[in-house]
């Protein structure tokens, strides 16, 4: 178990730097190259910060752990709109008056909803074919409706920086971090796989909660940070868009690569339909006087944490 708990640890700790990586160095190459800052907001950013949900969920479903990859998924929904969005209002009240981020509240709960429905008993490729065209016209349409955006525009060149760019060190920079991701997701799935065997635990109870944990961490300190600086638009629009991408882009992927029945029921029944009470909730509170303060942050940590009791009953009853 102890060697699990190291594959998967350090695995998470690699993989959070390396996409931080991958995602600042092909920033500065689509920057230099004059690519559309709508082009590398919407593609880039939004691929980027779900690149651990998307290659551990996809190297998982690959491997035949559909449950770890589906767990994965399922966690980082649910943590990115209750912890995630908790830890930011132990900072600010966090505002939600942006008719952007209002928009994509609905969009970010229907994407949700639509991958618990198709995860029920099994996936299916052509269900994971349907999640992929749902992002593809996602992305199609930010595109069109996207025009000029000064935030956009500050949140790029954060990341990508004011320095010159070296288009030979930056794509290095990108290779590497990407093959660091790849890597570091392999010794995840793997770790991941040994603690649920050691502890009798099913890989998607793993999934849900430490594998899930690990790949949301980047949101989490990002968000924290957006909260200190006011930058709560971003912040807010980063969590709703991460799960559509994590639905829909992820969801589609591990249909793709790994269909199959998912073993764990529990989680595909009680952990899916958690995930959209939970967003539900999330949503409604940003809805509701356009703000998310602290006692809204702690029913949503609450919430949280009743899943996790909630699932975890259901390991004890399978077991």
């Amino acid at each position: 178990m102890f060697l699990g708990l190291a594959f998967a640890l350090g695995g998470l700790g690699v993989l959070t730097v390396a996409a931080d990586h991958f995602v600042k160095g092909a920033a500065r190459l689509a920057m230099h190259y004059r690519v559309s800052p709508v082009v590398v907001g919407a593609v880039l950013i939004g691929f980027g910060t779900s690149a651990p949900e998307m290659v551990v969920s996809g190297i998982a479903a690959g491997q035949g752990r559909l449950d770890i990859g589906v767990g994965n998924i399922i966690g980082s929904n649910v943590a990115n709109i209750s912890l995630v969005l908790a830890a930011a209002t132990t900072v600010a009240v966090i505002p939600v008056n942006s008719r952007t981020v209002r928009r994509e509240i609905p969009i970010s709960v229907a994407s949700v909803a639509v991958f618990a429905l198709l995860i029920q008993g099994t996936v299916e490729r052509w269900e994971g074919g349907l999640l992929a065209v749902m992002i593809a016209l996602f992305l199609y349409s930010t595109l069109r409706s996207s025009g000029a955006d000064a935030e956009l525009d500050d949140e790029i060149a954060g990341i990508a920086g004011a320095s010159e760019v070296r288009t030979a060190v930056e794509s290095l920079r990108a290779l590497a971090a990407l093959v660091a991701v790849v890597a570091s997701s392999w010794f995840i799935v793997e770790g991941a796989e040994r603690v649920a065997d050691a502890l009798d635990l099913s890989g998607g109870f793993v999934g849900f909660t430490l594998v899930a944990l690990g790949t949301s961490a980047p949101e989490l300190v990002t968000s924290v940070q957006a909260a200190r600086q006011g930058e709560t638009d971003l912040l807010v629009g980063n969590l709703l868009g991460s799960n559509v991408f994590n639905s829909l882009a992820v969801g589609g992927i591990i249909g793709l690569v790994g269909p199959g029945a998912i073993p764990d029921t529990t989680l595909g029944e009680t952990g899916s339909l958690l995930m959209v009470i939970i967003c539900l909730v999330s949503a409604a509170f940003m809805v509701h006087r356009a703000s998310v303060g602290r006692t809204k942050g702690f029913i949503l940590f609450f919430m949280w944490v009743v899943s996790v009791v909630i699932l975890s009953g259901g390991e004890s009853a399978v077991v």
